[in-house]
């Protein structure tokens, strides 16, 4: 696909998603927090079952090897951030914990799914199979890096808030850049390790994700914007 095509895409859906939350936020507050746990857990979501697939991202100049669990990934961190500014350090800690527990229970359900016989009529078994059954390592990867880097984010911008208030964009960039480069590291040493090259994967998950999330900052500063405006 055309990287200026993807970022259109991606555009879109911040667009949809940033919208929402601040309508919610503003008008229901409680509603609001449910909302950005649900988009939350959807990336999240959406990143687990893309972690098996590597693919090339080609940015003209640049070209980059990265799972293309990232397209949903990378804008966890915001999420995250969207979750902390309004709602506060313990709240993003509770709805990190929230996702986890929800990512061990799609595993199992998965896993219970795929252990009963299919149908005599369907005739993709091995195709949901190689889909859906995503290897241990991969797994315990995925949660170990989510566990600690989205943790880590959260006190990383909970500090920053009381240091920078007035400088969004400054805590968001850093928190994020911070827990993104971590996680490419933790995720795919874990994941890939002995298995194939983990340095390009690992330098183009940094690229990738930092790329998309500092491409995806004006979304959060606009979100911010308009809860302070209450437009």
């Amino acid at each position: 696909m055309d990287f200026i095509l993807l970022l259109a895409i991606i555009g879109i859906m911040l667009t949809i998603m940033t919208a929402a939350c601040v309508y919610l936020v503003n008008r229901y507050r409680t509603v609001g927090y449910a909302a950005l746990l649900g988009f939350f857990i959807m990336l999240l979501v959406i990143s687990q079952i893309f972690a098996a697939r590597p693919a090339e991202f080609n940015l003209y100049l640049l070209s980059f090897t990265a799972p293309t669990a990232i397209i949903a990934y990378s804008f966890t961190a915001m999420v995250n951030d969207m979750i902390n500014e309004i709602y506060g350090e313990r709240c993003t800690h509770l709805a990190i914990n929230i996702a986890l527990v929800t990512q061990v229970l799609m595993v199992i359900l998965i896993y219970l799914a795929s252990i009963v016989p299919p149908s005599i009529f369907f005739e993709h078994e091995a195709a949901w199979q190689d889909i859906f059954s995503l290897s241990i390592r991969i797994i315990c990867a995925s949660w170990i890096s989510f566990f600690v880097c989205q943790h880590f984010d959260t006190w990383i911008f909970a500090r920053l808030k009381e240091k920078l208030p007035k400088r969004l964009a400054v805590r968001g960039i850093v928190s994020n850049a911070m827990n993104l480069t971590l996680d490419s590291f933790i995720f795919i040493t874990i994941a890939f390790a002995g298995v194939m090259p983990i340095l390009p994967l690992i330098l183009g998950q940094i690229c990738m994700k930092n790329l998309l999330m500092l491409f995806g900052m004006p979304w959060f500063i606009a979100y911010k914007k308009k809860l302070v405006s209450g437009k």
